[in-house]
């Protein structure tokens, strides 16, 4: 038992590693463009064997760890990331809605679960990664109220879309440098996300003032 759950951490080091360099390359490279979209796939395709190497670690292996909350964090908001890039509406759809109800049911179990094993991570950067993913939702479920004219008028799915893929990225880097950087925990774990939002306001400050067709190009 012990060897498959080591060969299932080192399938989610190694996806997690490579989640962060495709993310990376999709955030440098100009949106919309074609490297832009083949890494963003790549980087949903890594992200999501880190997500299930992760509950397995978890569930299967009994391993109690904090990366339970990243991993819900960063599944959902690369999942809602990704169907409003291919919807471009606020429309409601069944799928979307399933998705978001039942991550607050698992959050709450999850919160549950730490709370009878004792936090091992710092307690502030829990209930904020918890706080960032509850925020997500809730905003996923309010957008239904923003008129469908409006919303796409505006083009809010692509500050949306920006949002959600940086916080997944940051949601990564996190949980990569706080496991690796034990020793400088609880700054290796919170400082990756104020970075990402430092990021999500860049990107969406030269948006709007400039919009995505001048977007610095790769060569």
């Amino acid at each position: 038992m012990e060897v498959l759950h080591t060969i299932n951490i080192a399938i989610h080091i190694l996806s997690g590693m490579i989640a962060l360099i495709l993310g990376l390359v999709a955030l440098l490279s100009t949106k919309g463009g074609k490297i832009h979209n083949q890494s963003g796939r790549y980087f949903l395709g890594f992200i999501s064997i880190v997500i299930l190497t992760g509950l397995i670690a978890v569930f299967i292996f009994r391993r109690n760890t904090f990366l339970l909350v990243i991993t819900v964090l960063s599944g959902y908001v690369s999942f809602s990331g990704y169907r409003v890039l291919k919807s471009k509406s606020n429309v409601p759809k069944k799928v979307d809605i399933i998705v978001a109800t039942t991550s607050l049911f698992v959050l709450t179990y999850f919160l549950y679960y730490f709370k009878s094993i004792g936090m091992i991570w710092s307690p502030i950067v829990i209930y904020s990664t918890v706080g960032a993913l509850v925020f997500v939702i809730i905003y996923d479920f309010l957008r239904y109220l923003i008129p469908a004219h409006k919303y796409s008028k505006h083009r809010i799915w692509v500050y949306e879309h920006i949002y959600k893929m940086t916080s997944a990225f940051a949601a990564l880097l996190s949980a990569f440098t706080g496991t690796v950087l034990v020793e400088y925990q609880p700054h290796s774990q919170y400082l990756p996300s104020v970075f990402g939002v430092l990021l999500i306001i860049g990107f969406m400050g030269y948006t709007y003032i400039f919009g995505l067709k001048r977007m610095p190009k790769t060569h």
